[in-house]
């Protein structure tokens, strides 16, 4: 690490975990609508909401802390970038579990739930690497498995798309299910690009 002679606000770590930890739990309501009835969803799409209100407040507090503080703990782009692309994980967990739901359907194809574990599972990676920032210890593995984690949610996409291609006649449905399915994967893109932003502070703080 780089020997700092300037003194800098150190609670943005704090606020990163905050935020992160609404991934957790954006990825985790997901996992609950996947097998819940439509007045169910419809309730667990509230809690959602909620949750990316919060992750909202989250974000808008990071960003008028960067505003008014002159010593940041990194480069102040990095800090918009890895706030941003935090903000986007949960925005678009959020689309797809209101999409679910205004589109009102019965049943999800059984792959979707390949997308939605390795959500959970970068989300809760995510989570546990953000406190990391501080020291920059031990988060190579984090980005790495994230990175595979990505590689995956594209096989899982694109197997998803062919089998609802060859298996569903009734094309409103399939249009329905299709946008459902990209919101999915553009979270997984989300929590992507979060990983590759950890990795350009790692390198620059290292």
């Amino acid at each position: 690490m780089r020997l700092r002679l300037t003194p800098r606000d150190t609670s943005y770590f704090d606020l990163f975990a905050a935020s992160a930890s609404h991934l957790v739990t954006g990825a985790n309501l997901l996992a609950e609508m996947l097998g819940a009835d439509r007045a169910t969803r419809k309730e667990i799409n509230k809690r959602m909401a909620d949750a990316e209100h919060a992750a909202d407040d989250a974000t808008h507090t990071i960003m008028r802390r960067l505003n008014q503080t002159f010593v940041t703990p990194f480069d102040r782009d990095d800090i918009y970038d890895l706030a941003s692309s935090l903000d986007d994980c949960m925005d678009y967990m959020d689309e797809a579990s209101d999409l679910i739901v205004l589109y009102k359907v019965d049943e999800l194809p059984a792959r979707v739930s390949d997308q939605v574990q390795v959500l959970q599972r970068a989300a809760e990676l995510t989570a546990e690497a953000m406190p990391r920032l501080r020291s920059m210890d031990s988060l190579q593995e984090y980005w790495v498995e994230v990175n595979r984690l990505e590689n995956q949610a594209d096989k899982s996409h694109r197997k998803l798309l062919a089998q609802m291609f060859d298996e569903i006649a009734d094309p409103i449905l399939l249009m329905k299910l299709k946008e459902i399915v990209e919101k999915l994967e553009d979270a997984a893109d989300a929590f992507e690009k979060v990983a590759n932003t950890v990795e350009t502070i790692a390198l620059k703080e290292s």
